[in-house]
């Protein structure tokens, strides 16, 4: 496999997911790039634009189902599963727990659905911080631990990956608990879904369903097998580049946007990116090279990936999102403050080389 090959396939899985979900194309692109970058994903947006149904379209076209895919030492692990988030979710009921059976006397571990290749957290602000944390940890970590013992999530030698889709609703926040700034930093991309932008974009969602009774996606058919993940995953990491000016790039970038460096940015940002940001912003920048058939990512990769990547790793000046919050779709705000800010900072980095 090459990064050519790797192009060819996530175009014709894009093909296949826009026919059925319209008029968010980049936004599947970054979806994918997520996942070959081997990162994690939190997707917001108000309820009904499709997020729930890109996930599963992901997931069909990657040939992943709802049923035991791979049994490895007895532990099982399923193609696709969807957790529920609800205030009552107990930490157990995502990564399992030991229960006692009566035949043997003996207690034994029952596998909770985070066990699987894909698992997609709908809702995920839903849930008390104690569960939102045994999802977060098993994201960081790939392994859970039940009864004192350590179970993997990832088995690349054997074609499993393990991959998190998030959702959240930015507007209904009553009885919701907002994922802190540390445990949003474990998602390589927040990427923000908003209304179709266009009339015709509207339209045509509405005559795709005009004669349907189930979901279009229901028609999917697998264009890849799980495996080709783990080989596309290994194969960018291993031969796509990162030259010297695209790295300085992104050093630049990442410290530009703490206030203690670049002095205009105040304005905007309160806490700039940690290394850690660097670190995705590259990994992902090198993704989307392999997606648009380069083996080199240079600046306008890093541009690309820049928002999504960079979005919950700052945090905005409280002062400009009440000045900004006087408009308009206030949850869209925190969005508009972050985009100018990074704006100012991009700005700053490609004029001038006496930033630190």
């Amino acid at each position: 496999m090459d990064v050519s090959e790797i192009s060819n396939v996530v175009e014709e899985i894009l093909d296949h997911l826009t026919s059925v979900i319209v008029g968010y194309r980049e936004r599947s692109k970054l979806v994918l790039t997520a996942l070959l970058a081997n990162g994690h994903v939190l997707l917001e947006g108000v309820p009904g634009i499709a997020k729930t149904t890109m996930v599963r379209g992901v997931a069909r076209l990657i040939g992943l189902r709802d049923a035991v895919m791979l049994e490895v030492n007895g532990i099982p692990y399923r193609g696709f599963t969807r957790i529920q988030f609800t205030p009552d979710l107990m930490p157990s009921d995502v990564t399992g727990s030991m229960v006692f059976n009566p035949a043997t006397r003996d207690f034994e571990p029952r596998f909770g659905p985070v066990f699987s290749y894909l698992v997609l957290a709908d809702e995920i602000n839903r849930a008390v911080p104690r569960t939102q944390s045994a999802l977060l940890e098993a994201m960081q970590e790939r392994q859970v631990t039940i009864g004192g013992v350590t179970y993997p999530l990832e088995l690349r030698d054997r074609g499993k990956f393990f991959f998190v889709l998030a959702t959240q609703n930015p507007v209904e926040q009553e009885g919701t608990y907002p994922l802190p700034e540390a445990q949003l930093d474990r998602f390589l991309m927040r990427i923000v879904m908003d209304y179709p932008r266009t009339l015709e974009t509207e339209k045509n969602i509405y005559r795709l369903h005009m004669y349907r009774l189930k979901e279009p996606i229901e028609d999917l058919e697998p264009v890849v097998e799980p495996r080709w993940v783990i080989e596309a995953q290994e194969v960018i990491a291993r031969s796509v580049k990162v030259e010297e000016e695209a790295l300085e790039y992104v050093t630049r970038l990442v410290r530009a946007t703490r206030p203690s460096v670049f002095k205009p940015v105040a304005k905007y940002f309160e806490l700039g990116a940690s290394p850690r940001a660097g670190i995705a912003l590259i990994r992902a920048a090198k993704a989307y090279a392999a997606v648009r058939g380069s083996g080199e990512a240079e600046i306008k990769d890093v541009d690309a990936v820049l928002f999504p990547v960079l979005n919950h790793r700052v945090l905005p000046n409280i002062e400009r999102l009440v000045e900004e919050g006087v408009s308009g779709e206030r949850h869209l705000t925190r969005y508009r403050v972050i985009k100018e800010g990074l704006s100012l900072v991009k700005k700053a980095v490609k004029q001038s080389s006496s930033l630190p």
